[in-house]
């Protein structure tokens, strides 16, 4: 039997590098969420739309945050890992 090195080994939690990337998470999201929900009124307004068609293009614009904000922590874990070996 050959003696490799385990690949994962012991890996620990890097708290300071959580929560600074959830602190930036909480930041940024307040923004992209605000955008998103006045954008889409002040759209609705700018075309004319009625409430309904309102409340789904903010729903839309929501959904296109919560992809943005997906983006943004799957960056932010790529320069701040979360583990780190022990």
């Amino acid at each position: 039997m050959t003696m490799q090195p385990s690949t994962s080994g012991n890996r620990t939690i890097a708290w300071p590098s959580v929560i600074t990337v959830i602190s930036a998470a909480i930041l940024i999201g307040a923004e992209v969420f605000g955008a998103a929900f006045a954008g889409g009124w002040a759209l609705a307004i700018l075309i004319g739309l009625d409430d309904v068609a309102a409340h789904i293009l903010q729903a839309v614009l929501f959904g296109i945050g919560v992809l943005i904000m997906i983006a943004f922590i799957r960056a932010a874990q790529r320069v701040e890992p979360f583990t780190r070996r022990a």
